[in-house]
């Protein structure tokens, strides 16, 4: 076997060993998502009925201040009265739910697009590019605007429709890498020893996209959690009585003056979850150039 036939074959992906991931940018975004993950975990075991419940005699209490009742609260309170650090545990699946559900659209639907352009000549690829231009000459966030008022507030409408807006920079770029994918001899033979087209694909082109579509993923989820709080803070995302952290956002505005951190503790939360999705992203892109320096030795 040569050794031009050996390094074309598409290599695993990211490996973990005992000292961490190899990439420090990434072992640190892991470490910051899964204390995020953690405390999503724990607000299903921590929060009742009655955790989220305000009351109006303990309203706008500063930063670890202990109220009448005697119950500590961390980050405060708002102005009904209910504690920011339960309003806060509540909104993440709200807010990284919303999140995680559209990244997980625009990752399959970006990728599907792509790899039929990619595969198809003629009149088949020019749709789907000129398809891809056309979503991408509109402006993403008046598009999804426009969307969710007509279909309504809430958490599948939310999450389907930016899922379904946001998809064309990974289809561009899924259709850019599988196109040089489908030059690979290893590709080539299966093709020659009549491999099915969907096989090709799934078990030959796709393995080689994985680098690419977890940083895209990593990116996008930020992307997309910036979003949904804009949406919800302009009253167009969650509905208002959920703990979401737009419109933890949104209720902050009035009382940036008497009780600023109304708004310091859910622009922190979303601060926290984009830097650990940026971090992942830039890890696993540094992983990848890693892994594809080592392939052309």
């Amino acid at each position: 076997m040569t050794t031009a036939a050996v390094t074309d074959k598409p290599a695993p992906a990211f490996r973990f060993n005992k000292f961490g991931t190899g990439s420090l940018q990434l072992d640190l975004g892991i470490l910051l998502f899964a204390l995020i993950v953690i405390a999503l975990l724990a607000q299903w075991v921590v929060l009742d009925e009655s955790s989220l419940d305000g009351n109006l005699r303990f309203r706008l209490k500063g930063v670890g201040l202990t109220g009448p009742d005697g119950i500590f609260h961390l980050f405060g309170t708002d102005q009904l009265g209910r504690d920011l650090f339960y309003r806060v545990l509540g909104g993440l699946p709200w807010s990284l739910g919303i999140s995680g559900v559209a990244v997980v659209c625009v990752a399959v639907i970006g990728t599907f697009i792509g790899l039929i352009g990619a595969w198809y000549t003629g009149v088949v690829r020019t749709i789907v590019l000129l398809g891809i231009a056309a979503m991408i000459a509109m402006p993403f966030l008046v598009l999804a605007l426009v969307v969710v008022a007509v279909v309504g507030r809430g958490f599948w409408p939310l999450a389907l429709t930016m899922g379904f807006i946001a998809w064309t920079a990974v289809a561009r770029v899924i259709y850019a890498e599988s196109r040089g994918l489908l030059t690979r001899e290893y590709v080539l033979a299966a093709r020659l020893f009549g491999v099915s087209k969907w096989s090709i694909l799934i078990f030959h082109v796709l393995p080689g996209l994985r680098p690419t579509i977890l940083v895209m993923g990593a990116f996008f989820f930020a992307v997309l959690l910036i979003i949904e709080s804009a949406l919800s803070f302009l009253g167009l995302g969650a509905p208002l009585n959920a703990p979401s952290w737009g419109n933890m956002l949104s209720d902050s505005r009035q009382y940036l003056t008497i009780a600023p951190w109304m708004m310091f503790v859910p622009a922190g939360a979303i601060v926290l979850a984009v830097i650990s999705l940026n971090l992942i992203g830039d890890g696993f892109a540094e992983l990848s150039r890693k892994r594809a320096r080592a392939v052309e030795v």
